[in-house]
């Protein structure tokens, strides 16, 4: 990390694993000293509501704000008034930290945020409150709690195998470390104003890479709805979700273009440690399935599912359960069962896998596919929907011209999304390394003033 900051003249050793030296005239201390904690509304998902009392829960902890919380920016869901009155333990003021209970894997551990606004606000279900003794500086521990030698205390302390929880016991025997108030207060000011920086460059390659998926997204639906040749006569396709075609392509729907269309397992399967992949949604959705995190199933029920259910290389695989729609064309040649989230679809000589693929990445495929469910309160799409989809179908050699011309044209997007992916990875190691060294006290930052230029 580039700072211009220098080193405070003495330190002393802290005794505290994970932490090593701070400056000598700082103190040692423990979580409950400086804390009070409490738990979170005893509800579930199902008494959250559209309006109300806002209410935060370990979901928007986890994976929507992250650090900071302020309903007047932040969407949330609400419960009932009733809860005023029957509950009042669990409402929050300015500059609580509200913790996540439970993690799914143990970097979300310890994961919090801070109510940094004034606003009448519960804490939701599976989460712990920490209210600061004082709130003169309930900044500067809110960045304290966010250090990567604090956050490591509380790793190491969770229990847990699938899911890690995180208790009032744990946190309230965390070691900390304390500056006095007036230099509290300075390192708060300083890296309100540092990080505020490094959020902003975060936000612009945010920001960037929605710009470019959705310029991807369009050179992905234009090829393979209207084709190559930008002279080729058109024609109505007679379908209210594909428009004007190609005159020399075909409409049809997906059940005249296929051999099979099956969902996986319908029952409850066995997980093992070693046994046969078993893929589930959430296996398809990056680029490569990852191996070290998929579930396996035993050797027997996995014969079974294959008398029914026989993926093969070529194949697509199709998310109808959960987030639905999501293609996954089978590039491997590994032996694996599915979920009945997934469906598997296997072409016939009309219709090219990777074209499909493409195809089902479309504004047009989405139309069909919300538009059919956009009645229901379950999220699932059934085969027989899946096979009514309307496709637009080329000559196979002209399909397999525009899976060539895709490949090259959107490997530049590729490209350029993941250069901003890293920028944001870097931007975000600077800013934890930033909050770090000044919060332990490896830069001395007592004469900082907002108008100083700082390199981060």
């Amino acid at each position: 990390m580039d700072t211009p900051y220098s080193p405070y003249p003495k330190y002393k050793d802290t005794r505290i694993d994970w932490l090593g030296n701070i400056p000598e005239h700082w103190s040692t201390s423990k979580l409950r000293y400086m804390f009070s904690f409490g738990k979170g509304l005893p509800i579930t998902k199902e008494n959250l509501q559209d309006s109300g009392i806002p209410c935060l829960n370990y979901g928007e902890v986890h994976s929507k704000y992250g650090f900071e919380v302020d309903p007047s920016k932040h969407p949330l869901k609400f419960v009932g008034e009733e809860y005023l009155k029957s509950s009042p333990s669990a409402l929050l003021e300015k500059g609580d930290i509200v913790f996540a209970d439970t993690s799914e894997d143990i970097e979300g551990s310890g994961n919090f945020t801070q109510l940094i606004s004034n606003h009448t606000i519960f804490a939701g279900y599976h989460t712990i409150i920490a209210r600061p003794k004082d709130r003169t500086n309930s900044r500067f521990y809110a960045y304290l709690l966010d250090s990567q030698e604090l956050r490591t205390q509380v790793r190491h302390a969770v229990k847990g195998v699938k899911v890690f929880s995180v208790t009032q016991a744990i946190l309230r025997g965390i070691d900390i470390w304390l500056p006095d108030a007036i230099e509290q207060s300075k390192i708060a000011n300083f890296l309100d104003h540092e990080t505020a920086k490094i959020d902003t460059l975060i936000d612009k390659q945010q920001q960037l890479i929605k710009l470019l998926k959705e310029k991807r997204q369009a050179v992905i639906s234009h090829a393979v709805t209207k084709g190559l040749n930008p002279n080729a006569p058109m024609k109505d396709s007679g379908v209210e979700w594909l428009g004007e075609v190609p005159v020399h392509w075909k409409s049809a729907k997906l059940k005249y273009l296929t051999d099979v269309i099956v969902d996986g397992a319908h029952f409850t399967p066995t997980y093992v440690e070693e046994g046969v992949p078993f893929l589930r949604v959430t296996d398809i959705q990056s680029e490569e399935v990852d191996l070290g995190r998929i579930k396996f199933i035993p050797k027997n029920e996995h014969e079974v599912l294959i008398q029914r259910c026989k993926p093969e290389k070529g194949d697509l695989l199709l998310s109808k359960n959960g987030t639905i729609g999501v293609p996954k064309v089978i590039d491997w040649d590994w032996e694996f069962s599915i979920f009945v989230s997934l469906c598997l679809i296997k072409f016939n000589h009309r219709l090219n896998s990777e074209y499909a693929y493409f195809y089902f990445m479309t504004h047009q495929i989405h139309e069909q596919i919300f538009g059919m469910i956009k009645q229901s309160t379950v999220i699932n799409l059934h085969l027989d929907k899946i096979q009514d989809f309307y496709f637009s179908v080329p000559p196979i050699d002209e399909q397999e011209c525009i899976v060539e011309n895709l490949r090259d044209r959107l490997k530049t997007f590729d490209d350029l999304i993941s250069k901003a992916n890293k920028s944001i990875s870097l931007s975000k190691e600077r800013r934890t390394a930033l909050i770090s060294a000044a919060v332990t006290g490896k830069i001395d930052v007592r004469n900082f003033k907002a108008g100083d230029t700082h390199v981060v």
